[in-house]
């Protein structure tokens, strides 16, 4: 497994917000998580991700390292890059700043050669400019390099942070409610994006979405959450049978079978 965890928890106080949590992601795959509001999705992203510390007994291991505990940029070092629901670009520098803010720790000259500009730095500064350049443009925003990225669409902004996280070349990609605020046409082209990106660089990916259809008819496992707990796992089609899975969403109002048809068209 790529991404491996064994009773993840997290508390705040006396809220119990990640109770126990085993999840096994494979190399390669695309997995969702899934969840009604406060299920505890977006604490599981940062607890393995590093922003939150998990409850000790907790295990996280990733490409065969135990990274439970670690901050978030050294697990960002280790190849684990994310996006988050709310937005977090520079407004005001460009497009292609904005890439190359992500990219910084891999860059290959020291303070030294940055502080004196050597010929090496300068180099080196060109092959990330050309590299983030085509980036952009395998995402479909190249011509918009030199703009300033508060000026953008919703759109172009949620692609800009895809952007931004894969300038950071990961194994794996968590993806945080990237739809939000985004049209349906919208959310096919970031959709078609992740699939390309996945293909063209070997990613695994996980993604936390509340449009249901993104998840359905994309991801090959999905888990659900629930009041922090792990409710029920599987392919898309068990999940959209389970049970327990329509009762958390919708409750016990509606027959299974209205469920269900709702499910599949969500």
């Amino acid at each position: 497994m790529l991404l491996e965890t064994t009773n993840l928890s997290k508390r705040f106080g006396g809220f119990k917000a990640l109770s126990g949590i085993n999840l096994a992601v494979k190399p390669g795959a695309i997995h969702g998580i899934i969840g009604p509001n406060g299920s505890g999705k977006s604490t599981l992203f940062n607890v393995i991700s590093g922003v939150y510390q998990p409850e000790p007994g907790g295990r996280v291991m990733f490409d065969g390292e135990d990274i439970a505990g670690l901050r978030s940029h050294d697990v960002a070092q280790l190849g684990l890059a994310r996006t988050f629901q709310m937005l977090r670009i520079f407004p005001g520098m460009t497009v292609l700043e904005n890439v190359l803010a992500g990219h910084h720790s891999k860059v290959r000259y020291g303070l030294v050669a940055s502080v004196l500009g050597t010929a090496a730095m300068r180099t080196e500064e060109r092959r990330v400019t050309r590299e983030m350049m085509e980036l952009l443009a395998f995402i479909g925003l190249a011509d918009y390099a030199d703009m300033p990225a508060g000026e953008m669409s919703g759109g172009q902004q949620r692609l800009l942070a895809l952007a931004r996280a894969m300038a950071a070349r990961p194994k794996l990609l968590m993806l945080d409610e990237p739809g939000a605020g985004l049209s349906p046409a919208n959310v096919d082209v970031l959709l078609e994006t992740v699939l390309a990106l996945k293909r063209h660089f070997g990613l695994t990916v996980i993604i936390i979405e509340h449009i249901l259809k993104l998840v359905m008819d994309t991801c090959e496992t999905v888990t659900v959450l629930e009041h922090g707990e792990k409710i029920a796992e599987g392919t898309p089609s068990e999940i959209k049978s389970n049970h327990r899975v329509i009762e958390a969403y919708l409750g016990k109002e509606m027959k299974d079978d209205e469920v269900r048809a709702f499910l599949r068209s969500a």
